[in-house]
């Protein structure tokens, strides 16, 4: 990506090496028990553990010290990156928003590692990126990108940068009331191959090609190559695919998601045509 000479955001809260860790209780539900999910899925835990305990209403606790260790010069160089792709995607969503006569209010995006609170809970790398609507703030452990090339073979930096486009995605949705409107509707707990919680996944990939489109039609930031490196990690983190390397075998009543194919076919929808009103999955009546 050409990123080298662009802007840096301001927006990104660095609490790395602050010994976040530690005996937090862990209460989180909604999106953030969507996230959880999903870490499970990412790191090898059984998904249907965390789903009976966030069934259950339990409060999970850390019961060891999680030891934050100082950022090392690979992840400061990772922290400029992400705050490039940050700063890209605020310039994007700005102008987008006001070209629709609203005013795009940027997240913050914090970088921890181990763990650290949120307002959706207690925030651990296990749980893998994640956008959290109570304090509109994007959480990332930038080990996950590690996790990412070598356990599901999506590498290189455009990878990341979906990664962060994603979540920034939901805010995206947040902003637009999208989010809230699902949640009194539906509620976020819901799952299933068709559910609410998949479409809501699916628009936020539409939503991250939306801003690679629109950002490389203005700076031509993706180079040979990019397109397909963030085509692969849509695919990466399908359920489908995920379910099928952790446990051997795919059940669509618990997708959160959505399938490879469908991660990929959003994504792209939304980078072909850089339009978010082609990114209505909740009309849509095939995903």
């Amino acid at each position: 990506m050409r990123l080298d000479d662009e802007r840096e955001s301001t927006n990104i809260e660095d609490v790395r090496g602050s010994g976040g860790g530690g005996r937090m209780p862990l209460r989180i539900g909604g999106i953030g028990g969507v996230v959880l999910i999903l870490g499970a899925l990412y790191f090898g835990v059984d998904p249907q553990i965390v789903l009976n305990l966030l069934e259950g209403g339990a409060n999970l606790t850390e019961n060891s010290q999680t030891v934050a260790q100082a950022p090392s010069p690979a992840d400061d160089a990772q922290k400029q990156f992400i705050a490039r792709v940050l700063a890209s995607t605020e310039d994007v969503w700005t102008s987008y928003f006001s070209q629709m006569g609203k005013t795009y209010h940027a997240p913050y995006l914090v970088l921890f590692s181990g763990g650290t609170n949120s307002a959706c809970g207690y925030a651990q790398t296990a749980s893998g990126p994640f956008y959290c609507p109570a304090d509109q703030k994007v959480y990332l452990d930038l080990g996950f990108f590690q996790e990412l090339q070598d356990r599901l073979g999506a590498g290189g930096e455009f990878a990341r940068a979906y990664v962060v486009a994603h979540e920034v995605g939901h805010h995206v949705q947040n902003q637009l009331g999208i989010m809230q409107q699902m949640n009194q509707q539906y509620g976020a707990a819901q799952r299933g191959a068709g559910s609410q919680s998949v479409r809501l996944e699916l628009q936020a990939d539409c939503f991250a090609g939306v801003w690679a489109k629109r950002a490389d039609d203005a700076k031509h930031i993706l180079e040979n190559g990019d397109v397909e490196s963030g085509l692969n990690a849509a695919a990466a983190v399908g359920d489908d695919r995920l379910q099928k390397e952790t446990q051997g075998y795919v059940v669509p009543d618990s997708f959160t998601h959505g399938t490879s194919a469908q991660r990929v076919t959003w994504f792209r929808r939304g980078l072909s045509s850089g339009d978010i009103r082609q990114c209505d999955t909740f009309s849509a009546s095939s995903l």
